[in-house]
């Protein structure tokens, strides 16, 4: 499986989408701070996750949640 993730920081309540086929690997690295573009914002909890049977769907998924659409989807959804 893959997954689109979206993570939220406990210090500032800040977001971050991503995609991966391991996600405990991939939060550890976010809070080991080996993400450039998460390490100042550490630590960071699981807001949510989607499953995907392909990287494809799920790295179209995250876009999706990057765009202006999905960002409105994100804020009505996930707040």
């Amino acid at each position: 499986m893959f997954y689109t993730y979206v993570l939220e920081s406990l210090e500032t309540g800040r977001r971050y989408i991503g995609h991966t086929d391991d996600l405990k690997r991939r939060l550890e690295e976010h809070n080991d701070g080996k993400t450039s573009h998460t390490a100042k914002y550490r630590p960071w909890k699981v807001k949510c996750y989607f499953a995907f049977e392909t990287r494809e769907l799920a790295h179209r998924f995250e876009l999706y949640l990057k765009s202006g659409s999905g960002f409105s989807f994100s804020k009505r959804h996930f707040e």
